[in-house]
């Protein structure tokens, strides 16, 4: 595997890899890898010859009270994972090749980016839509894998790579999860053991109301049980618990289509986010 740190370092690598003509597939991350990491990287190599792993905590997604700065940086144990998994590879850049002097420009994705963590973080996806737009055309791949965990940047993506005529496969992963039920992510390495068991409250509430909407509830009576259940196991604040159209993010309050339920909630300092789907008979 190579780790490359500059962009003309990477084009000629990656001119060299697409050489054979064979798909080249890129899977964007911010590090501190899992097994949900891992599973993206086996999903690229379905879909692809080539895999290109990025890493880069990109600042331009925090917001000024997030963690920024305690974000997990273990590049050295991510590059072992990744080179065991056969990247070709690791696109690690610092922030001053990502975003050097006088850089200027913003992306912004509206309509699927403006509710949900749009509004609880602002700016969060004017932060994301750019810098994967910048990965885009740094390795210029021709399928990228996320996952469904972050349900809400997966559509942003998908309507920017639309929009922007990218002519870039998309594939969503379905959230990888412990054996319990907890959606893995790289924030629960924050959570102390009690909060690590209280937090299987959000994906246990989240399918608890997928249970009552599909078996006909009210949709509002079950979400307001669900944001009840994480609160008496200790989130707060709750951001929001919803239904949304799978497809558009937009508000149901009828689950009359192919729908999403979305659940965010900080637990400690933790802030935890799972989705799932909702399929109306």
């Amino acid at each position: 595997m190579q780790t490359l740190r500059d962009v003309p370092a990477l084009r000629s690598a990656v001119e060299a890899l697409k050489s054979d003509g064979k798909p080249l597939v890129l899977v964007p991350t911010m590090g501190a890898l899992h097994d949900g990491h891992m599973a993206l990287v086996e999903e690229g190599r379905r879909h692809g010859r080539h895999v290109v792993v990025s890493i880069f905590v990109n600042p331009k997604q925090f917001g000024p009270n997030e963690d920024l700065d305690a974000y997990p940086r273990r590049e050295a144990k991510d590059a072992q994972m990744l080179t065991a998994a056969g990247v070709d590879i690791l696109w690690a850049p610092p922030v001053e090749v990502m975003y050097p002097q006088g850089f200027a420009t913003n992306i912004g994705v509206s309509g699927v980016s403006e509710g949900l963590d749009g509004a609880a973080r602002p700016g969060h996806f004017d932060g994301v839509a750019t810098v994967v737009t910048k990965l885009f055309n740094q390795v210029r791949p021709d399928v990228a894998i996320f996952g469904q965990k972050d349900y809400q940047q997966l559509a942003v993506i998908r309507r920017m790579v639309a929009d922007l005529d990218m002519g870039i496969e998309i594939v969503g992963l379905p959230t990888q999860r412990a054996e319990d039920g907890l959606a893995l992510s790289s924030r629960n390495a924050y959570l102390s053991e009690d909060e690590r068991k209280a937090a299987l409250a959000l994906p246990r509430a989240l399918g608890e109301a997928k249970r009552q909407i599909e078996k006909g509830d009210p949709v509002d009576g079950a979400l307001a049980k669900a944001v009840a259940t994480l609160a008496a196991h200790g989130f707060d604040p709750i951001d929001y618990v919803t239904l949304c159209d799978a497809t558009t993010l937009e508000p149901m309050h009828v689950a009359d289509r192919p729908g999403r339920l979305l659940g965010a909630a900080k637990l400690g300092t933790t802030r935890l986010i799972d989705n799932i789907a909702v399929d109306p008979a």
